[in-house]
């Protein structure tokens, strides 16, 4: 169990553990993969470095894309990992799983899914209309 349920009844001791070792493991899972796309940039760029003798537009616009994708991943992966650190604050001070927006309890199904979700679907609903 994720979340509290519907009737409101709080989360055991061994339920709030085990949703802890879970988002901690995810955390660990993306901090393992920043630090392997930081190492694959550094050694695209060093690749650049070395290798820029007869670069046409063509060749310079390739590397640019490529590092741009390098930077995207590594803020995708910074993004996603602060997520996790504030889902484990939120447990910490006993708000995972009530929605940040309305106070209601987030979907068990949702959190299972999405284990570092801070909004019900309804309110995620909203912000993302208001967004477009």
């Amino acid at each position: 169990m994720l979340v509290n349920d519907a009737v409101g009844t709080a989360r055991s001791q061994a339920d709030i553990d085990l949703i802890r070792l879970s988002l901690e493991a995810r955390f660990d899972e993306l901090t393992g993969e920043y630090d392997d796309a930081v190492l694959q940039s550094q050694v695209l760029r060093l690749v650049e470095v070395g290798d820029t003798a007869g670069d046409d537009q063509a060749d310079s616009g390739t590397k640019t894309a490529e590092r741009d994708t390098a930077q995207s991943l590594l803020r995708t992966i910074l993004d996603r990992r602060a997520q996790y650190e504030h889902a484990l604050s939120r447990l910490a001070e006993g708000t995972y799983g009530w929605c940040e927006g309305c106070s209601a309890p987030i979907p068990v199904e949702r959190l299972e899914i999405f284990p570092s979700a801070t909004t019900c679907v309804s309110c995620k609903q909203s912000r993302e209309r208001r967004a477009a």
